[in-house]
């Protein structure tokens, strides 16, 4: 073997090579799909990609499909037309017994129901994987015309795929994943047919037309059209919480956050976090003033107030800035996408306006985490989560290098002005501009923010 125990690894940083990678995959199948994700909108490529696994069913190839039931509305004749294909089973992991009555069931269930499946993965064969933070949809997909999100999974093909194999037949036959069937109404004989028109109807549209041409100009494609992809071959350790999680029971052991512990080593030189929602807690601001005291150099990228689509999250978050500012670590926060709309016109709950999803961190420029688990206690005690632990200074130095240089430029830097409160800065063309408050925000949302800070709810967050 020219890479003997190491597994192969190309990052997906651009959504439209994400995209092309996942079609690619179902397309190339001839035995097994297995694919597990948290989110599945009925949108352009979900739709597109919903399509793909019905194809790769007709060419005979098992297709199992996992979903978290948190978001499946809306998705119920879709799924139920998928199951009547008789290579195609979906499940959903804790799901709601009450179709119709769910925030109802929210309040009667709430300790069961609050917990979630966040794992994203797409494996095919058995022989070919990706991981990380991105859902289906149009806006992880770079298919939007207003959203721009910076996200990231890796394909992998080695070793740590049949891991990653393992870990999913492991929460399909858990005792939290259910057949969509006997929760799904009943849907007619032509149903599958009628989905199938519908999606071809939606390919043929002058979006999807526009879209795939992009896809098709990408050099990802190109290369894996013309085989000549460039991997990276590094020892590769899946993490991952086991699916008990889901129902509260799993072990300190066997959560990911203390296998994540065990498998990194302490920083010595340098850390980058790049996490969306990143909800520290008094003992992890503890933990990274310790290691900036020790000279350990530490960088945190997050959602600004203006970008973030979970305001609770961030409220999390802001009451300890001042404290992470006084410890002497940097805090970046990426600015709203210039074409995504402003918070106060994003819908609750959506994700459209957010301009940072990607999760990942880096210790000393190796090893490198790739994943779903986002810096915060929900994913730490309360979602099952999943990702990659990458021995790999290249890679580990990519996501170093793009938080210090790129991603920065699309970032806020704050800092702390003399008389002690939190300043904004950002570079805009040759001008430094500082701002005294939450640039893109209102009164009314630092208000909400502020109160929700002084409630007891971080431990949800």
């Amino acid at each position: 073997m020219a890479h003997p125990g190491n597994s192969g690894l190309i990052p997906l940083v651009d959504g439209r090579d994400a995209f092309a990678a996942r079609m690619r995959l179902a397309d190339a199948a001839e035995r097994s799909l297995d694919v597990q994700s948290y989110i599945w909108h009925n949108d352009l490529t979900g739709t597109l990609l919903f399509d793909a696994l019905r194809r790769a069913a007709d060419r005979g190839v098992r297709v199992r499909l996992l979903l978290d039931d948190n978001n499946t509305v809306g998705l119920a004749g879709v799924l139920a037309a998928l199951t009547t294909h008789p290579n195609i089973e979906v499940r959903l992991f804790n799901p709601f017994a009450s179709r119709h009555w769910r925030a109802l069931a929210l309040v009667t269930e709430f300790s069961r129901l609050n917990r979630r499946m966040h794992n994203k993965s797409f494996t095919a064969d058995n022989q070919v994987t990706i991981v990380g933070g991105r859902n289906i949809g149009d806006e992880y997909f770079a298919a939007g015309p207003n959203v721009l999100f910076v996200d990231l999974d890796v394909l992998a093909i080695g070793p740590v795929v049949g891991d990653v194999s393992q870990d999913f037949d492991r929460y399909w036959t858990s005792d939290s994943s259910y057949p969509a069937n006997r929760l799904l109404p009943g849907v007619a004989a032509s149903a599958l047919s009628t989905l199938a028109v519908e999606a071809e109807s939606v390919a043929r549209s002058d979006a999807a037309v526009a879209y795939t041409a992009e896809v098709a100009k990408q050099p990802f494609v190109m290369q894996v059209i013309e085989r000549r992809l460039t991997f990276e071959w590094a020892a590769t350790h899946l993490v991952s919480d086991g699916p008990a999680k889901g129902r509260g029971q799993a072990s300190e052991s066997e959560l990911l956050w203390t296998k994540l512990k065990q498998v990194m080593q302490t920083p010595a030189r340098e850390v980058a976090v790049v996490s969306p929602y990143f909800v520290p807690e008094g003992t992890g601001v503890a933990y990274l003033a310790d290691l900036a005291r020790q000279g350990v150099k530490v960088t945190l990228l997050t959602n600004s107030l203006e970008a973030t689509d979970v305001p609770a999250v961030h409220s999390g978050y802001a009451k300890w800035r001042e404290s992470l500012l006084k410890a002497g670590i940097s805090l970046l926060e990426m600015k709203r996408a210039a074409n995504a709309p402003s918070g106060s016109g994003r819908l609750p709950g959506s994700s459209s306006g957010s301009s940072l999803h990607g999760k990942t961190f880096s210790v000393d420029r190796s090893p490198v985490f790739i994943g779903s688990f986002n810096f915060d206690p929900r994913s730490a005690r309360l979602n099952t989560e999943l990702g990659f632990v990458i021995d790999s200074p290249a890679m580990a130095s990519i996501i170093a290098d793009a938080v210090d240089g790129p991603l920065a430029a699309r970032a806020y830097r704050l800092r702390l002005a003399e008389s002690g409160a939190i300043q904004w800065v950002e570079q805009v063309e040759d001008k430094v501009v500082v701002h005294d408050v939450e640039p893109g925000t209102t009164f009314w949302q630092r208000m909400g923010v502020t109160v929700l800070s002084l409630l007891p709810i971080e431990w949800l967050l």
